[in-house]
């Protein structure tokens, strides 16, 4: 299989799941697809590196999280970017039903560590050991996050988030 084809392939198989993430971890759709093309873009640059390491997938994750960081640095103030862009109602994109769009809307509103913690253990289902490198972050704060995390969706979304609960399943 050429370069070409193999990351033709990954990207298939990827974009979605990736996509996906970062719009759960931003809540705003416009700027995941900008993130995500940044990051694909970059990882075809250095495709021989990425294809290579242990999760190709991770890295253009990471990529996309650091490009969007980036862009918010570039437009001024985090927060207030972040208050202009939570205060737009949250549209249905193609493809997320509103059960989706109602989940996103509730991640926004948790604090960064917790939300990214969240969305990479039930969207990407990754166990703590995984979420704690990516996220710099110990496995025992990891794990309070998933539980605060958990707790906090449960009371905005009025229904029980257990480890089993309307999340899904998840791995530790």
């Amino acid at each position: 299989m050429s370069r070409s084809q193999e990351f033709d392939e990954f990207y298939a198989v990827s974009y979605r799941r990736i996509l996906g993430q970062l719009y759960a971890m931003n809540g705003d759709l416009a700027a995941a697809e900008d993130a995500a093309a940044e990051a694909f873009t970059r990882a075809w640059q250095r495709w021989g590196a990425v294809r290579r390491s242990d999760s190709p997938e991770a890295w253009v994750r990471t990529v996309a999280v650091r490009v969007e960081i980036s862009t918010w640095r570039k437009n001024g103030n985090r927060l207030r970017a972040h208050r202009r862009s939570s205060s737009q109602p949250a549209s249905d994109p193609s493809g997320l039903g509103p059960d989706h769009v109602a989940l996103v809307q509730a991640l926004r509103t948790l604090p960064d560590g917790q939300r990214r913690a969240l969305v990479l253990h039930y969207f990407a289902d990754a166990p703590v050991s995984v979420i704690a490198k990516e996220l710099g972050a110990p496995e025992g704060t990891v794990k309070s996050w998933l539980v605060r995390g958990r707790q906090a969706l449960g009371e905005q979304l009025g229904e029980n988030l257990s480890e089993e609960g309307v999340m899904g399943g998840g791995r530790s």
